[in-house]
C-alpha cells in the first residue's frame, strides 16, 4: 500500500503529538527526563548526580560572567521543540536572549545561540550520537558537549547540508583544562568535576 506524502506527514504529526501529550503528562508524575526523538521517547531514569549538576553550575556561571546582560545560560524548562522534525529536547544549558525566552510554551530551537549538554553516565549516546544528529536538524547553530566520564568534550558548529540531512561541519575537541569558545564567548574548563572523583579537581 502506498501512502501519499501528505498523509504520511499527517500520520507523523499525529504520532508526535501523542508522544508529546504523554511526555507532558508524565513529566509531572514520573521521575527522570523525557525527550522525543525520531525513534520515539527517550527516558533518562537516572536523577543527575553531583558532578553532572556541578558541571552545569560552573558552565552557567562562567558563561554569564562573559556574556552581555541580555543573554542568559538558562537551565531547566521549557523544552525546545521542532514539531516539523518530530523532535523535543531539553538541553542542560540553553544560551538564549531574555527576549527570546518571553514566549508561551516551548522555545523555538532556532532562537537558541547554543545548546550545551553534560554527558550522563547512564546514557552517553543520547548526547554524543542522537543529539549530535538532532540539534543541527533543529537549527541550533552551536552544540557543546562536556563529558565528565573522560574529562573531554567537543564544540560543534557550522551546520551544512549532507545527503543525510543537516549536520555540523566543524568539530573542535578539547580536554578539561583548556579554554574553549562557545559561540562568541571563551571560558575556562579548569577544575570541572569528573564522575567517580571525590572532589571537583582533576584526577
Amino acid at each position: 500500500m502506498t501512502i501519499a506524502p501528505g498523509n504520511a506527514r499527517q500520520g507523523a504529526s499525529h504520532r508526535y503529538r501523542a508522544m508529546r501529550d504523554f511526555v507532558q503528562s508524565a513529566d509531572d508524575t514520573l521521575p527522570g527526563k523525557f525527550e522525543i526523538t525520531q525513534e520515539g521517547i527517550v527516558h533518562d531514569m537516572m536523577a543527575p548526580v553531583g558532578p553532572h549538576e556541578l558541571t552545569t553550575v560552573h558552565l552557567r556561571r562562567r558563561l554569564e560572567r562573559v556574556m552581555p546582560e541580555e543573554i542568559v545560560a538558562h537551565t531547566g524548562e521549557p523544552d525546545v521543540e521542532d514539531e516539523s522534525q518530530g523532535l523535543m529536547r531539553r538541553p542542560d544549558i540553553m544560551v538564549i536572549t531574555m527576549e527570546d525566552m518571553d514566549v508561551q510554551g516551548s522555545f523555538d530551537p532556532r532562537t537558541l545561540i547554543a545548546a550545551i549538554e553534560v554527558v550522563s553516565r547512564s546514557n552517553p549516546d543520547n548526547d554524543w550520537v542522537a543529539k549530535m544528529r538532532d540539534y543541527p536538524l533543529m537549527g541550533i547553530p552551536v552544540y557543546a558537549v562536556f563529558d565528565p566520564r573522560t574529562g573531554e568534550g567537543a564544540v560543534l558548529t557550522d551546520i551544512h547540508t549532507t545527503p543525510d540531512g543537516p549536520r555540523y561541519a566543524t568539530r573542535k575537541d578539547f580536554v578539561y583544562g583548556e579554554d574553549i569558545t562557545i559561540a562568541d564567548w571563551t571560558i575556562s574548563t579548569q577544575n570541572l568535576p569528573l564522575y567517580g572523583s571525590c572532589t571537583g579537581g582533576q584526577h
